[in-house]
């Protein structure tokens, strides 16, 4: 792999959260980052691919465009990809899948181009063919030309590597993180969950103040890349110490087996000393001592007719919680419902833009700080 050339880098955003990750790709120096649809794009050597699988905590994959070319038809795809310089990204022992996609092209049966890719890789380079490969070779063909890329993540990443218990209807860290930030959190003070579920939100925001890279505990796609240096990624994953932090990140649950998931998490992702679950019901949450800071919570939506109505009275509840106590903190509540969000009664700002959370569109609805 040349050091020295630029690489065109695709960082994937949720659909709807493609601003916060460019916000977040400039302010950690990614070069010439700039929105496009799905994501950010960027550019930088290799070490800015490993970087930025290491530390963004937006992006849900990184992926490295290799090279692109015109092809009208599947022999001229066939010829150009047995000339392609697969053993510049490629090894010939690690097993490889290929993906392809095809749009307004000639080119049109993208199970047809996808196995020409696949014969081209294992005839010239010689690297096994798995349906089962962690590591991904991707084929977009748009208006007649070809570009291969490589998904340098291998698993998505908001699997963080330090998270072993789940609650249902988990938010994804990626996504908790950017509604962080939508929320103006910088790591600076308190964050109070008061329906916490596994605790995402919590130690998101306990890992942001203590600066611990999000994929500090996990193995990368990259790793089994041509010339990947071992020594170099090595150097780059050092941490400096974990500063001394004088505040609480909060979450409460009714549900026990919650608390339990989250204490859990937090302990893996070594933010233990610094965050605490309590059980509890929303009617009993209180702000911390210290600084006022950010009440964030995912509450649930209700998929079903008739949910609506039981879950307005909740939404109610902690709305008058919040107004009676927590004067001086702004609270962000995603929600899938503006009606729900406004039965809080809070004094709610424009809502954000509509994001796509497995299916569901939900949006964050934030306030300026409680009177």
């Amino acid at each position: 792999m040349e050091k020295s050339d630029t690489l065109e880098i695709f960082l994937v955003a949720t659909p709807g959260l493609e601003a916060p990750l460019c916000d977040e790709a400039i302010q950690n120096g990614f070069a010439e980052a700039h929105k496009v649809p799905g994501g950010v794009s960027c550019r930088g050597d290799w070490s800015e691919v490993w970087r930025a699988n290491l530390c963004l905590r937006g992006a849900n994959k990184v992926l490295v465009r290799l090279g692109s070319f015109p092809a009208v038809h599947l022999a001229q795809l066939d010829k150009r990809a047995r000339k392609f310089p697969w053993a510049d990204f490629l090894r010939p022992d690690i097993a490889i899948k290929v993906e392809a996609t095809s749009r307004k092209s000639r080119i049109y049966h993208a199970g047809a181009a996808k196995q020409r890719i696949e014969t081209a890789i294992s005839e010239t380079l010689g690297a096994p063919i798995s349906s089962e490969a962690s590591l991904r070779v991707l084929l977009r063909i748009e208006k007649d030309l070809c570009t291969l890329s490589v998904d340098t993540s291998g698993d998505p990443l908001h699997k963080r590597g330090h998270k072993p218990a789940i609650a249902k209807a988990p938010m994804r860290e990626t996504m908790a993180a950017m509604f962080l930030r939508e929320c103006g959190f910088d790591g600076s003070e308190p964050v109070l969950d008061p329906m916490c579920g596994s605790g995402t939100f919590v130690i998101e925001a306990a890992e942001i103040t203590l600066g611990l890279q999000p994929g500090r505990s996990r193995r990368f796609a990259f790793e089994d890349l041509a010339g990947f240096d071992a020594q170099a990624w090595q150097a780059l994953r050092q941490h400096g110490a974990v500063p001394d932090i004088d505040l609480t990140f909060i979450g409460s649950d009714r549900n026990s087996g919650a608390i339990e998931a989250a204490s859990t998490n937090a302990n893996q992702a070594g933010v233990s000393h610094i965050t605490r679950f309590t059980q509890r019901a929303v009617s009993d949450i209180k702000p911390s001592e210290g600084p006022a800071g950010l009440v964030i919570v995912n509450p649930p939506y209700g998929a079903r007719i008739g949910d609506e109505k039981r879950l307005r009275s909740l939404y109610g509840s902690l709305g008058k919680v919040l107004m009676s106590r927590f004067s001086g903190w702004r609270v962000g509540i995603v929600t899938s419902s503006a009606s729900l969000a406004r039965s809080t009664r809070l004094p709610l700002l424009p809502a954000g833009p509509v994001v796509d959370h497995g299916g569901t569109k939900i949006r964050l609805y934030r306030t300026d700080p409680l009177p």
